[in-house]
């Protein structure tokens, strides 16, 4: 397993790895820097795949506690690329330590299939994104328009498709111009996603004569929070206990989307008009912002305003317990991919307030399912206090048990479906790993 270093990305692969290692077919190797092993060490434990260290190097700006994405200034991106892909002789000596049967490999190294593929090792494209907001991708990026594209439920506004055909992209070694980077065109057979094909089939399938390739997908691959467990968050757990069923919304951003003191100050009015709803909000600043402070970025006597019916915390948050929490009834979100799976893994409805790339998709998508409402805006394309309130306010009361019912409806087939669909993962990748053997005996 050799995923981005992101934790977008490193835990799913993990999930799958813990799953994979569960049957009596697969002995797993989940390969990252130092860094990000320390923070899923216990979280890997229990299934007990084996964590390798990948050597990267480390520049002065670029030290090996910021080889990863947690915590890294925006601007020192390009120089984790960078140093990821000047890694290869680390991760070679890897593929000739461990020999494996096979190589699943993430969206940023497709140089990492060409080396195994030297070895004789085939490799499989895992990608952690969903199947619907992919398949337009790919139709976009291999048609150069949105037009033919059979799915009207999805689309970007002209302006963002422009900016996906300028010029200007990530520097990844050995990419071509097959979509994304030439991945699935050298993932062996067929290609991994992190999706239900019950709940995204005919975008799977759309995917899949888009890049010639069977597309398998994985399942939710949600991951547990226990091994986060941490004073802060059993006072939010209690909190939580004390709220009616269904009576409170859920606000984060992901770890790696963060609002400005005026993007914060719309939120907060659109809880404010929203007086009957329970909230629980978590705030995140960049890591080169971390001397801002909630209580400063709060509109005054927000607080006072809200007592009793809402809770702000400032950091990290167990989301996956959050939303599987019976008194959160929905989850305003920034709309990233591991998001959007829980919250319809855990049968919460979404107010979308999609902010960047592929999140529109997303945000469309749970619309298109009838789980999801979205955040209208303004003339300048702007969240604002009122048009936030009113899509709570759509999810909480006016249209709660139309959405909620959808919702359980999708977690239910999700759920049921989940361990057929790690089968099917691991027969075909034990497939790939057979014929490889054949072929070179």
């Amino acid at each position: 397993m050799f995923p981005w270093l992101a934790h977008g990305h490193i835990f799913p692969y993990l999930q799958l790895s813990k799953h994979l290692s569960s049957t009596p077919h697969f002995t797993t190797y989940l390969c990252s820097t130092a860094v990000n092993l320390t923070s899923i060490t216990s979280a890997a434990a229990a299934a007990q795949p084996h964590l390798i260290e990948l050597h990267m190097p480390s520049p002065p700006e670029l030290p090996p506690h910021l080889h990863t994405t947690k915590n890294l200034p925006s601007h020192l991106l390009p120089t984790l690329i960078k140093s990821f892909q000047e890694s290869t002789s680390s991760f070679s000596q890897i593929l000739q330590t461990l020999n494996p049967d096979l190589l699943i490999f993430d969206v940023f190294q497709p140089w990492a299939p060409k080396l195994a593929s030297s070895m004789g090792i085939p490799s499989v494209y895992f990608s952690t994104s969903g199947a619907s907001s992919i398949s337009y991708l790919h139709h976009l990026h291999t048609f150069g328009s949105p037009a033919g594209f059979p799915f009207p439920a999805l689309s970007l506004p002209e302006a963002e498709i422009a900016r996906m055909r300028s010029p200007v992209r990530p520097n990844i070694k050995e990419a071509d111009e097959d979509y994304p980077f030439g991945n699935y065109r050298v993932s062996t057979d067929i290609a991994l996603v992190k999706s239900s094909r019950y709940v995204e089939e005919k975008y799977v399938n759309y995917l899949s004569s888009l890049c010639k390739k069977e597309i398998v997908c994985t399942g939710a691959l949600i991951a547990s929070d226990d091994a986060e467990e941490r004073d802060d968050q059993f006072k939010v757990i209690e909190w939580l206990d004390e709220r009616e069923v269904g009576s409170t919304i859920y606000i984060s951003f992901g770890s790696e989307c963060f609002l400005s003191k005026e993007q914060i100050g719309e939120v907060a009015k659109g809880l404010l008009l929203c007086d009957d709803v329970n909230f629980l909000w978590v705030v995140r600043f960049p890591f080169e912002e971390r001397e801002r402070r909630v209580e400063e970025e709060l509109p005054v006597g927000f607080r006072e305003a809200v007592k009793g019916r809402g809770l702000v915390v400032e950091g990290w948050a167990a989301q996956a317990r959050i939303l599987g929490h019976p008194s959160v009834g929905g989850f305003v979100s920034h709309c990233g991919r591991s998001s959007i799976t829980e919250s319809l893994y855990f049968g919460v409805p979404v107010v979308a307030m999609a902010m960047k790339v592929e999140q529109p998709l997303n945000a469309q998508l749970v619309v298109e399912l009838g789980v999801g409402v979205e955040v209208g805006r303004d003339g300048n394309g702007e969240y604002v206090g009122e048009e936030i309130g009113r899509a709570i306010e759509k999810v909480m009361v006016v249209e709660k048990e139309g959405l909620r019912s959808r919702a359980r409806g999708l977690s239910e087939v999700m759920r049921e479906k989940e361990g057929e669909e790690v089968s099917e993962v691991a027969r075909q990748l034990l497939k790939i790993c057979v014929k490889n053997k054949k072929m070179v005996a």
